[in-house]
């Protein structure tokens, strides 16, 4: 018996236990639009703009300020924040963001520095763990530069994973390891999220790579555990309107983090219908915490199809033309494994209902776009015989 409680006692210790993530974290970042030119000036008004425009009431809840806000260790092991960029410190900071109703984000590394030269947390986990605990810290993303491999990865993450479960306090901990050592097999026990490549940048030919491979390992998400393609670029850069939609779309039906980075203040009107969009968002937040999954075999290469069951058992399919012409398509509904003969459809961008079909349903997808529908079950409607192909 005390056998058994030692390696219970043990597991426990050792996996990731804060009951958070139980569906995808939607956030504002700062390193996207604005990456070291931060303060807490710039991030007060942020989080004012959050609350005005309407973004915390569509669920974007937590502020999280990326790199660059550290400046070095104290005597006693303990990091600082920037006395130029934030001089009243990140307790006051976090008390001003939380104040709004909305929770607060840290960014450090499982390095010796941070990407931008800071002081990482790699031998000082526990010290930063104990600060981000008591500046009342509700998120920690933690990158991966300048670790030379001191230490293995896994022992990096899980170091500081251990040392957060030991504040008691629960931080959302998103670990940015850059999909090197294929994370989507095993960081479901370290961390709530972990990034599946690269960092993103404004360049729709590596957004589409990431989706690619986004869209290849989507179903191994699950509530407390996501797979994590890095933050929007909607609102930031030249993407077209239809890319980002597609962006926008994808990200939200796989359940991956919607971490937005836009100038909120300075945003155009198309980025912010679509950021906020309620439709869409309820797709990446229901609460059966199923991600959408990739329709194989394909039946033409131009397209994919993306189906999802949802909590009411509505069904959710998007149509992702990756060609850069407008194409047909569409979906049998068997194959996305929709049971009835009919459904009643709606248009999650126009947001209108289209109408009742049978059987299959075809339409024109724009050029590198998206068409995004929920299937509800009309009243009277038997059964198909067949459920979905796998």
């Amino acid at each position: 018996m005390r056998f058994i409680l030692t390696l219970a006692l043990m597991l426990m210790v050792q996996s990731l236990d804060n009951g958070l993530g139980l569906v995808p974290p939607m956030a504002w970042n700062s390193w996207n639009k604005f990456a070291c030119k931060i303060n807490e000036s710039l991030i007060r008004e942020t989080a004012d703009a959050i609350v005005e425009k309407g973004f915390l009431q569509a669920g974007y809840s937590y502020l999280n300020i990326d790199d660059c806000w550290a400046s070095k260790r104290n005597s006693s092991g303990f990091i600082q924040p920037d006395p130029k960029t934030f001089p009243s410190g990140i307790g006051q900071l976090s008390n001003y963001i939380h104040s709004k109703g909305l929770k607060f984000g840290i960014y450090s590394d499982a390095g010796l520095k941070t990407c931008a030269g800071r002081p990482g947390s790699l031998f000082h986990e526990k010290e930063d763990a104990q600060s981000y605990a008591e500046w009342k810290v509700d998120y920690l993303k933690y990158d991966n530069c300048f670790s030379d491999e001191v230490i293995m990865t896994k022992t990096r993450y899980q170091r500081m994973r251990d040392a957060l479960n030991a504040t008691g306090r629960p931080i959302y901990f998103s670990m940015c390891e850059w999909g090197i050592r294929e994370p989507w097999k095993w960081a479901n026990a370290y961390a709530n999220s972990w990034r599946i490549l690269p960092d993103i940048k404004v360049d729709w030919s590596w957004i589409e790579t990431i989706i690619e491979q986004l869209l290849r390992i989507s179903h191994l998400g699950r509530p407390g555990g996501w797979n994590d393609p890095d933050m929007l670029e909607v609102g930031i850069g030249n993407l077209s309107e239809e890319e980002e939609k597609t962006h926008f779309a994808i990200w939200a039906i796989t359940k991956s983090p919607l971490i937005i980075g836009c100038d909120i203040n300075n945003l155009r009107e198309s980025s912010r219908k679509i950021l906020l969009n309620r439709e869409i968002i309820a797709l990446n937040q229901d609460r059966l915490g199923v991600p959408g999954k990739l329709l194989l075999p394909y039946e033409n290469d131009k397209l994919r199809v993306v189906y999802m069951p949802l909590d009411n058992t509505d069904l959710a399919v998007l149509l992702y033309n990756r060609s850069n012409k407008p194409i047909v398509g569409g979906f049998i509904y068997r194959k996305v494994g929709w049971p009835f003969r009919a459904a009643e459809i709606r248009d999650l961008y126009l947001q209108q209902e289209i109408g009742p079909y049978d059987y299959e349903y075809y339409t024109v997808i724009p050029a590198r776009g998206v068409k995004v529908f929920r299937l509800r079950k009309p009243a009277s409607t038997p059964s198909l015989p067949i459920q979905a192909e796998q």
